[in-house]
């Protein structure tokens, strides 16, 4: 099932916008011990988003647990093909996830170091940008 917002307080259809700068919230390992970080930025669809997870749930197959820290928040809409102009913005095509380089995309925790980082190659895949594994820092 592909992610979207169940409600939203102003419009669907959002400005296109630019994603600038790095991330500043959202970019440290929280909740398992290895993640997989994005190095550019760039648009992640919710389709994405369940491809990759759907590749790394496969391969832990229940071993571990799987945070997914990202949610497409922001809307594209596409306008029928052959139409002519002046006729308004078109209808909401898919949702995404403005991602900004340094953001922590998916997090797991009780698997071992080998298994992640296979876990994580599987998600590259299915993701438009490259990433990085990334490793909890333990606080004394």
């Amino acid at each position: 099932m592909a992610l979207m917002p169940k409600r939203l307080k102003h419009s669907r259809k959002f400005h296109r916008g630019r994603i600038r700068g790095k991330a500043t919230t959202g970019n440290f390992v929280a909740f398992g011990d290895f993640a997989i970080q994005s190095l550019e930025a760039g648009k992640i669809t919710s389709q994405q988003i369940e491809a990759a997870r759907v590749a790394a749930n496969r391969l832990v197959a229940g071993q571990g647990k799987m945070w997914i820290r990202i949610f497409p928040h922001k809307s594209a809409t596409s306008r029928p093909a052959e139409t002519r102009m002046g006729k308004g913005k078109g209808e909401v095509d898919h949702w995404f996830a403005a991602v900004k380089p340094g953001t922590v995309l998916f997090e797991l925790g009780g698997v071992s170091e080998t298994l992640a980082r296979e876990a994580f190659k599987r998600q590259a895949y299915k993701l438009p940008i490259k990433t990085c594994l990334a490793r909890r820092r333990h606080s004394i």
